[in-house]
């Protein structure tokens, strides 16, 4: 067959083609090189100090991605982006002094402002210290308040602090309250006394106890509630908490307090340290706490309607520890507020 005109500048148009295709694809994949190796020097790696051992891991990076929603800390460790010593680690992983941890690439927002130590909600905290020296406070948490920002929340109890304490650097939470529990929350100044702190609670040395106002008459032996807790997180971020053969062993402690025509006032002292534990024992007990949105019954929630309460009867009255430097017992009592003890006159008729 002849050679044509025509095959010759088809020819020369499809090496056009095949050149065009070559450099774009050649401009891709140095796009995606640049890009990989800009997220390789974006990897960070640290030492663990001593200062630090026995931290869990997702306290540490919390402290260390500022800005970083909690929910994307809890996803990189679930999807062993982090790793210490080069194996994935869980979130209650304690460090040790010389682990190399590596922190992956996050995109990282911009850090809120503390609120204004002027704000009222700030400055009633003022008078809710229950207890303060150099080295730690115990606070009486009111009701409503979460502990910290995030989850659409601007602030929370330990950024007000921080505007309340500017010369404090250090301020920590020891342990944690839900929002809608109040009473005693103890927080640290130093790390030395946060690491002597945390140890307390590990070693189950820190005494707390809770009033809760149930349903029914709570039975007389039943002193202790054994039951494992699995806990679920939401798409929307919602935690919520069942007893389940498959989560973590957790105890919690009963006395009865006070007895009324169709609830009672227990005393709980959890012996674990779980979410949500004493309001899941509680309703597991089948006594579930007054106005507990989300494990509480609506009907018992209806016959205190008269009293006049809106929030959940959950109170952590007293809080028992050692002093991180003297050793010296601490004892703290919270009182209760206005609807809590507006509640307890209406049962008593008072």
């Amino acid at each position: 067959m002849p050679f044509t005109v025509f095959d010759t500048e088809l020819s020369h148009i499809n090496q056009a083609k095949y050149k065009q295709q070559f450099l774009l694809s050649l401009t891709t994949n140095n796009a995606r090189m640049r890009a990989m190796s800009e997220e390789q020097q974006k990897v960070t790696w640290q030492t663990v100090d001593a200062e630090y051992a026995g931290q869990r891991i997702d306290n540490f990076l919390l402290a260390r991605l500022k800005g970083v929603p909690k929910s994307l800390v809890y996803r990189i460790l679930r999807k062993g982006e982090v790793r210490v010593n080069k194996k994935r680690a869980k979130p209650d992983y304690k460090l040790q002094a010389g682990d190399l941890v590596r922190i992956p690439p996050v995109r990282v927002t911009t850090a809120t402002p503390l609120p204004s130590a002027k704000l009222d909600s700030v400055q009633q905290l003022e008078a809710q210290v229950l207890y303060e020296d150099d080295v730690l406070l115990v606070l009486n948490k009111p009701a409503g308040m979460a502990v910290h920002g995030g989850s659409g929340l601007q602030f929370g109890l330990i950024e007000s602090l921080r505007a309340l304490r500017p010369d404090a650097k250090h301020l920590e939470l020891v342990h944690r309250l839900d929002r809608e529990t109040s009473g005693c929350i103890l927080i640290s100044k130093r790390r030395s006394a946060l690491r002597d702190l945390h140890e307390q609670l590990r070693e189950k040395k820190m005494d707390k106890q809770y009033y809760a106002l149930v349903r029914g008459q709570w039975q007389q032996h039943v002193s202790m509630v054994a039951a494992p807790l699995l806990k679920n997180t939401l798409k929307s971020g919602e935690r919520v908490v069942r007893v389940d053969a498959a989560g973590k062993e957790s105890q919690t402690r009963f006395r009865i307090s006070e007895r009324f025509a169709d609830c009672t006032l227990v005393e709980a002292s959890p012996v674990t340290g779980r979410t949500h534990q004493i309001r899941v024992h509680a309703l597991h007990a089948g006594h579930p706490i007054a106005y507990d949105s989300k494990y509480g019954d609506q009907a018992f929630d209806e016959k205190l309607s008269g009293s006049g309460l809106q929030r959940l009867f959950l109170h952590a009255h007293q809080l028992r520890f050692q002093h991180p430097q003297t050793g010296a017992t601490v004892t703290v009592n919270a009182p209760m507020d206005k609807a809590l003890k507006q509640t307890l006159k209406y049962l008593r008729g008072l």
